[in-house]
């Protein structure tokens, strides 16, 4: 017994998936990963190569060729949408539920008697018939336009003006006086707080703040995730601590996954750090499950930045050679994503795709993992290998990996 290693690449999906004509028809056509490898078709990702990633994308205009040892497979997301939450939940074994569709107008009183009677200043802003909250003067909440719309709310802060700590009490407020699945509390270093009021947008019933035009990913970007009605107990980190497996998040899994045994590092979004510091928590301990998340391929998605997407994958992938190098023979470590978020689809959303599923351990020979239903397959593969109770859902496939004895 070992390692347990899962590395997200967020929205790094690698084909839509077959009920988006119905489902999402913005997302016909998207293939985050097969049209980046086209793009820099000149350019490699070594480790990623290695790892079997053309084995499923399938690029033969990219001189990354596929892997004649490899272990690979595809996830289906079983949750409704294309959801950064939703899917890291699911990785961890919950059982994905049917959103709450609550469009912030529906929200809107409630939210600002709260923030008023906690002696914060409100200000209405209103477009479209449809308005948002402006709270002290340089922190917008309204819908989450980059989401699915009607169930995510943002917390859009200039942090030139204010503390992220007290960004984080007024999310706090607002994530107690509202009900839909996840309430985003972010901010970065603006120019201006007029930043906030001129990326505001109005959506059909929906009105909010569009986060890559305000900059604020751009500097001192922070960012929590504050979820709801989340059956913590039966996820991944639960169950490991059941068996005294310490679990070790980093990165924007922490953020938003409940880990209260283990280790979490937390607000972080730079992939060169994310990955040092994933390097140093492994070098701690040779047993356990550790899940990282590269936060900036979502980010570069959202911005729809091709160049910025392709950077942030060369960084992450020089992030797994150095994973790999401290890997010990019965370590296994799975890339996947949450989600697609293809930088050439024309809209800043995230993509409904098929996710990859690469595995590697120096034990195992090249497996055919096949197209697993759900990510919680993953999460429900870390708790059979560490022999715990499983999830709430998902089918482990550890055995269909190959594992010899050296």
């Amino acid at each position: 017994m070992s390692r347990f290693i899962v590395f997200v690449l967020d929205g790094f999906g690698i084909g839509e998936m077959q009920d988006v004509a119905s489902e999402r028809p913005q997302d016909i056509g998207s293939n985050t990963a097969l049209k980046l490898l086209s793009a820099f078709s000149d350019k490699r990702l070594p480790t990623l190569e290695m790892l079997g990633l053309n084995n499923v994308v399938n690029c033969d205009e990219s001189v990354m060729r596929p892997s004649s040892t490899a272990s690979v497979g595809k996830c289906n997301l079983k949750h409704e949408g294309c959801d950064t939450f939703a899917g890291h939940q699911e990785i961890m074994g919950s059982k994905p539920r049917k959103p709450l569709v609550k469009p912030f107008f529906l929200s809107i009183d409630n939210i600002e008697r709260a923030l008023q009677f906690d002696g914060y200043s409100t200000q209405r802003i209103t477009q479209g018939g449809r308005s948002l909250l402006l709270i002290n003067g340089c922190v917008a909440v309204g819908d989450n336009l980059e989401a699915e719309l009607g169930q995510v709310y943002n917390v859009t802060a200039n942090l030139s003006e204010i503390s992220f700590d007290e960004v984080q009490k007024i999310g706090e407020v607002i994530r107690s006086n509202n009900d839909v699945s996840r309430n985003v509390v972010f901010g970065g270093l603006l120019a201006s707080n007029q930043n906030l009021i001129d990326a505001i947008e109005v959506h059909g019933e929906c009105i909010g703040v569009n986060a890559p035009r305000t900059g604020v990913y751009d500097k001192g970007f922070k960012v929590i995730h504050l979820g709801y009605g989340v059956d913590y107990s039966i996820q991944v980190p639960e169950m490991l601590n059941e068996r005294g497996i310490n679990t070790v998040l980093v990165g924007k899994v922490a953020d938003i996954v409940h880990n209260p045994h283990g280790i979490s590092r937390k607000r972080l979004s730079d992939t060169i750090d994310i990955c040092r510091i994933s390097v140093e928590e492994l070098s701690k301990s040779d047993i356990g499950f550790f899940c990282i998340n590269v936060q900036e391929t979502d980010l570069a998605g959202h911005k729809q930045d091709p160049e910025a997407y392709w950077s942030t994958l060369d960084k992450a992938d020089r992030g797994l050679e150095e994973i790999l190098k401290i890997m010990n023979k019965n370590d296994i470590l799975i890339v996947t994503a949450d989600h697609g978020n293809d930088p050439y689809i024309g809209h800043g959303k995230h993509t409904r795709e098929y996710t990859p599923l690469l595995v590697y351990g120096e034990q195992i020979e090249c497996s055919v993992i096949g197209e697993r239903l759900t990510l919680a397959d993953i999460g429900a593969t870390a708790c059979d290998y560490f022999g715990a109770n499983a999830p709430q859902f998902g089918e482990s496939f550890l055995p269909l990996l190959n594992r010899i004895t050296k």
